[in-house]
């Protein structure tokens, strides 16, 4: 097996290396609030050449990527803790200052670890629950203190719980903010991003800035009920490409993220898919291809009303409009 491709990211000891694709955790159970994804599915992501695992607190994963990467260190996959890129996000009931660096502390002890590799802020949004409760009533949404979260970021990476920090679907307005007060940038955004919503202008922005895009839902989520899509595995123009080259749609996908210069966090949890999923690296799309692709109609299909909560309110709507 080849080894996986990497980028570089800003960090605390300079430049690190990020695998390029990373397994994704999210499931529908992120809305029952139960956990999903088991320490035996991520061990098999291991043994394929994942090196690189995307959780997050409201995820109820972190426990289970922790437990592969014990199991992945005991049974000798990996030699050592360094070889696994771990990503965390702070959920959006622990955006004030005070709250920050307890609630990395949470997820360091859920994942079992020392460190995170990655720490982003999941919303640019503040919740008032103890626990996620979707859909989210508007007395319990608000304003998030962007410079006083901001300062805890960077307090956590300054006690070396995260190597790197990092914000998650942040507009180029919000990033702007970050960078006009920040002591450390952010490292990375992540952020809805396939052949049918295809970001061009907050990836151009984020790559101007020196942060590393980092694509969700890369093929739309197809399979997942609560907040997934079909429109980019059934596209004609990806199946077209995909037939003609002998790949599959979600290998013709994730090759034109590639392309792109983004990361890539993929979810899922069958053997063979999650080898496929890796399989992208020793072919590549061609200029006729890459221009029938910039054709696709773009619609974008992550918005917080409908998702998290079902009434406008003018905290979430700004944001929804701002990522448009």
């Amino acid at each position: 097996m080849s080894s996986m491709p990497e980028k570089m990211i800003s960090s605390a000891e300079g430049p690190r290396p990020v695998p390029v694709i990373a397994m994704g955790t999210a499931t529908e159970s992120v809305i029952a609030g139960i956990e999903a994804v088991t320490p035996s599915t991520l061990i098999e992501a291991i043994k394929a050449g994942y090196r690189h695992f995307d959780t997050a607190a409201v995820y109820k994963t972190e426990k289970s990527v922790g437990e592969a990467v014990a199991e992945a260190l005991r049974s000798g996959h990996i030699n050592s803790r360094s070889e696994i890129f771990v990503t965390t996000k702070l959920w959006c009931n622990s955006c004030d200052r005070h709250l920050v660096v307890p609630a990395i502390k949470q997820s360091l002890k859920n994942l079992g670890l020392e460190y995170v590799d990655l720490y982003l802020i999941h919303w640019p949004l503040k919740l008032i629950q103890d626990e996620f409760r979707g859909p989210v009533p508007i007395e319990c949404i608000a304003t998030m203190d962007l410079k006083a979260v901001w300062e805890g970021m960077e307090e956590c990476q300054t006690l070396g719980l995260t190597k790197s920090i990092g914000v998650s679907n942040f507009s180029s307005k919000k990033i702007q903010q970050i960078l006009s007060f920040a002591k450390i940038p952010p490292a990375v955004n992540q952020i809805e991003m396939n052949p049918n919503w295809q970001q061009k202008k907050i990836t151009e922005f984020c790559k101007a800035n020196g942060i590393l895009v980092t694509a969700y839902s890369p093929l739309g989520a197809f399979g997942n009920r609560s907040w997934g899509h079909n429109r980019v595995m059934e596209c004609d123009i990806l199946q077209n490409i995909a037939k003609s080259k002998g790949k599959t749609v979600a290998q013709i996908s994730l090759r034109w993220l590639y392309e792109q210069g983004v990361s890539i966090a993929v979810k899922s949890f069958n053997v063979e898919r999650m080898k496929q999923n890796l399989d992208i690296f020793d072919w590549s799309l061609t200029q006729e291809e890459l221009k029938k692709i910039d054709q696709i109609p773009q619609r974008r299909h992550v918005y917080l009303i409908g998702t998290m909560a079902l009434e406008h309110n003018d905290i979430m709507d700004e944001i929804d409009a701002e990522l448009d």
